[in-house]
């Protein structure tokens, strides 16, 4: 049986973003070519524009390759300093109309919508004008960033146009997609609060239209991790196993940060165990400076993603206590995910946003911003938990996270379609 070639193009800040939506958009980008996509493009930025942008990067010499079939385009910006915004989505935008023009079907998949929605609806736009006539099928997956930075912020400020110029980019897709249900709960929330003001119909057709779609996450890069490969990479680092407490994600004030290095100072656990904070991000400085006097505080800003799932499974606890901030409120927690798959010590963190949709009942969970109840959560989990009560924890953890496997995420936001009787 044979199918037409099928072309995936994916509209994303790729690596080297640290981001779990950038290892989104590898790992769909790696089932697609299990799923009969002859063609699979990241359509994302230039380097030195993420650099400019101030985003917290991946060691860029160390950065995982693709599989053969994926191509990674940063296309050059379109005009000169004249046209101060803008010039690398006028790149973005050009070369997905040069993809459409070709006798392809085509799936676009755009993740953040602003500004990569804008991007593929553009170019479907501007090739049907053109006389191309694409073969094009589009979604626009929604992630925390979109609602939590984007609209809210709109909101705030009063901004109506600008979110009814988002929410009408989102529902121009042939499909629109959440993150999380806790996202398409905001989203359908951001969207009343704009059709209160305009007298718009945002709401209705975001509470019939979106579906929810959780972050694919490559299962094998994590389960049961060489125990000769852990021991080496806690031995680079100076790091036993079960002798430290993980933080490995954004350094921000929204992922807890501070609130675990204020708790840190308080437990009794610290005596057998170091802090590890593992990433990079706005509050690194700040988090540094609020651990200057204390040595048993450890920073690492240059972890990989082959050293992540080695130094999950070694820690005696990874802790995220996140918490909502204006600018940014969890509504999922890859990292999350990624860690019941490792193994190693218990997870502790919050009732944030869409948390308890990735760990479920396989996490201790504090309410946010509580660090005396951060103190107390980890102690118990480093000092009193037993081992039977450990193991369980891990048990399921693994069988929940597995339910966000890549290839299942993906067949469920890309169904295959059954093949024309007597079509070969």
């Amino acid at each position: 049986m044979t199918h037409p070639p099928r072309r995936l193009v994916i509209v994303v800040r790729a690596d080297p973003v640290i981001c779990g939506h950038s290892g989104e958009a590898r790992n769909l980008a790696e089932v697609a070519l299990t799923r009969g996509f002859s063609d699979v493009r990241l359509l994302t930025w230039p380097i030195p524009a993420l650099q400019a942008a101030g985003l917290p990067l991946k060691p860029l010499d160390r950065l995982l390759p693709y599989s053969p079939g994926i191509t990674v385009e940063r296309p050059e910006p379109v005009g000169d300093y004249r046209v101060p915004d803008g010039r690398h989505q006028a790149g973005l935008t050009g070369r997905l109309v040069e993809l459409l023009a070709e006798p392809l079907s085509t799936v676009c998949l755009s993740m953040y919508l602003m500004p990569h929605t804008s991007v593929v609806i553009d170019a479907v736009a501007a090739a049907r004008m053109a006389g191309y006539t694409p073969d094009v099928h589009t979604v626009a997956k929604a992630v925390g960033s979109d609602v939590t930075n984007v609209i809210r912020s709109c909101l705030r400020e009063g901004r109506f146009g600008a979110a009814t110029v988002l929410f009408t980019t989102f529902l121009a897709n042939d499909e629109v997609v959440a993150v999380s249900e806790y996202t398409r709960e905001e989203i359908v929330a951001s969207a009343e609060q704009v059709d209160a003001v305009c007298g718009t119909t945002f709401a209705e057709q975001c509470r019939r239209r979106v579906s929810v779609s959780y972050p694919p996450i490559d299962s094998a890069a994590f389960l049961d991790p060489d125990p000769a490969q852990v021991d080496a990479a806690l031995a680079r680092r100076g790091l036993e196993r079960d002798g430290y407490v993980l933080f490995l994600s954004r350094v921000t004030k929204a992922k807890g940060i501070d609130d675990l290095l204020a708790a840190f100072r308080r437990m009794r656990c610290r005596s057998r165990v170091k802090l590890v904070v593992a990433g990079t991000g706005p509050m690194l400085a700040q988090a540094r400076a609020m651990a200057a006097d204390d040595d048993r505080v450890v920073f690492l800003t240059d972890v990989d993603d082959r050293e992540k799932p080695l130094l999950m499974r070694g820690c005696a606890a990874y802790a995220l206590p996140t918490k909502p901030e204006p600018d940014f409120v969890e509504t999922f927690g890859i990292a999350l995910a990624e860690k019941m798959l490792a193994g190693g010590g218990p997870i502790v963190t919050t009732t944030t946003g869409g948390t308890l949709e990735a760990v479920g009942d396989a996490a201790v969970v504090i309410e946010p911003g509580d660090v005396a109840a951060l103190v107390a959560a980890v102690d118990r989990v480093v000092l009193d938990m037993s081992a039977a009560e450990r193991h369980d924890l891990e048990l399921r953890a693994r069988t929940r996270a597995l339910t966000f496997d890549r290839a299942v995420v993906f067949d469920g936001l890309f169904p295959q379609e059954e093949p024309a009787v007597g079509v070969l």
